[in-house]
């Protein structure tokens, strides 16, 4: 019963991030591009959980770290392009 509704959880979250990898395509803004890779790596981080749950490992808990610091530290710098244009200041730069 476990494995059964873990498994229609994992399809869930890979038909979510199939929407979201439409939505990442043909968004009609930059911010609704961002907001959308965002929820996909959250979902990505909920898919490989359930996976590790599944395999009974804790194989895959540095990945899911990872993959959340990358998730979060790519939505910073999208959204820091988005408003200024560009994600390194220098201070020479007028």
């Amino acid at each position: 019963m476990k494995e059964t509704i873990l498994l229609i959880a994992l399809t869930l979250f890979m038909v979510a991030i199939a929407i979201l990898l439409y939505r990442v395509i043909m968004g009609p803004s930059m911010p609704d591009r961002a907001i959308a890779l965002d929820t996909i790596g959250v979902n990505l981080i909920s898919a490989i959980a359930i996976v590790s749950i599944l395999l009974k490992t804790k194989a895959f808990l540095e990945a899911i770290l990872i993959l959340g610091i990358l998730a979060f530290i790519g939505t910073i710098a999208f959204s820091k392009y988005i408003e200024r244009g560009v994600i390194v200041e220098r201070k020479g730069d007028s």
